[in-house]
């Protein structure tokens, strides 16, 4: 079951967001737990001292003491898969969108239309994500690694190292064709020895891809147009 927070000052506006939630879940045939918050503050607190798991937030963004952007920042050390969805009423806030993985932005001057649209893009990523999983062999084995959990791919001599949170497991593959075998428009190739899960990039600095978990790979200069290209269509459907 999923658990979504909804979370807006103005409560007639956080009951309305939940009310189209509710809709759009029900279509889905989808069912979730919700929770409700006034004070972001209190979301805050929940996450970060409760332990609190949300997989999808709906959040103001301009909200006192402490704003969805913000909240967004700081929640995101705790609940590094999180779906974001901001609703505002402006739109100039969506150049933050990359840094912080949001994953779709709704105007409040079109909500009816595009709350819905962006919560069933939303839930159908998440159980997409969860469903989806690479398998190799090792060792007499087989071990199924949940996509969603790769960070990133690597040469590793003839072998292709295969990296999540959790370490890294090797097959006896080329790089090729592991790509080929995961099939996933998340993973993309930055240089000959690597690939790397879109969901993990936050920024591309310097010729450099960083991932949340704070790791720096190396972007080649034949790939970094390419990359570049690859990451705006992929969150392209943001706003």
């Amino acid at each position: 079951m999923l658990r979504i927070a909804v979370c807006d000052d103005e409560k007639t506006m956080a009951e309305d967001n939940k009310a189209i939630l509710e809709t759009a879940l029900k279509e889905l045939g989808v069912a979730a737990e919700i929770t409700t918050y006034t004070d972001s503050t209190n979301l805050l607190y929940d996450i970060s001292e409760d332990n609190f798991h949300y997989d999808l937030l709906l959040s103001d963004i301009e909200m006192p003491e402490i704003s969805g952007m913000e909240l967004a920042e700081k929640i995101k050390p705790f609940l590094p898969e999180i779906r974001i969805i901001f609703i505002t009423s402006h739109i100039e806030y969506a150049i933050d969108a990359f840094e912080l993985s949001i994953f779709r932005y709704v105007p409040k001057a079109d909500i009816e239309k595009r709350l819905s649209a962006a919560i069933k893009d939303a839930v159908s990523l998440i159980n997409l994500e969860a469903d989806k999983s690479y398998t190799i062999q090792a060792k007499g084995r087989f071990e199924k690694i949940p996509l969603k959990d790769i960070l990133f791919i690597e040469r590793d001599g003839k072998n292709a190292a295969i990296n999540t949170s959790d370490g890294v497991s090797k097959v006896r593959k080329s790089l090729q064709a592991v790509f080929d075998e995961l099939a996933s428009e998340e993973f993309i190739f930055i240089d000959r020895g690597y690939i790397v899960n879109l969901i993990h990039i936050m920024q591309i600095k310097n010729s450099t891809a960083v991932l949340k978990d704070g790791t720096v790979l190396p972007i080649s200069r034949s790939h970094l147009q390419t990359v570049k290209e690859q990451i705006n269509s992929y969150w392209g459907n943001m706003i």
